[in-house]
């Protein structure tokens, strides 16, 4: 099993862990459910996961709000951890490039 670590800003904030916070409890639950099926079957494909960019990838949550959860996440091989760096819920069809770049941006911050 992979460990999972969210993503943290210099000053400690935890954006991700505190947006899957926010969502109501069902849809938590979801989520949650579909990480812990990312970390004990890393690495997944389609339909949970699916390559985005150079090393992000998306996982997909269909919650019971009827919206479209994603967890942008990238695999650092050297600490063997999966690293959620964005979350947001999906309003498009496709993936925002700005929420891709975001990510991308974090992942290099790690």
């Amino acid at each position: 099993m992979k460990k999972v670590t969210f993503y943290q800003t210099a000053n400690g904030n935890q954006l991700v862990a505190d947006f899957i916070r926010s969502l109501p409890g069902n849809d938590r639950k979801v989520v949650g459910t579909d990480l812990m099926r990312l970390q004990i079957g890393y690495p997944m494909g389609p339909p949970l996961c699916k390559h985005i960019k150079g090393p992000i990838w998306e996982l997909r949550s269909t919650v019971p709000s009827k919206r479209e959860v994603r967890l942008l996440y990238f695999f650092d091989a050297n600490s063997q951890q999966i690293i959620v760096v964005h979350a947001f819920i999906k309003t498009t069809r496709t993936t925002p490039k700005s929420d891709i770049d975001l990510a991308d941006k974090r992942r290099s911050e790690f």
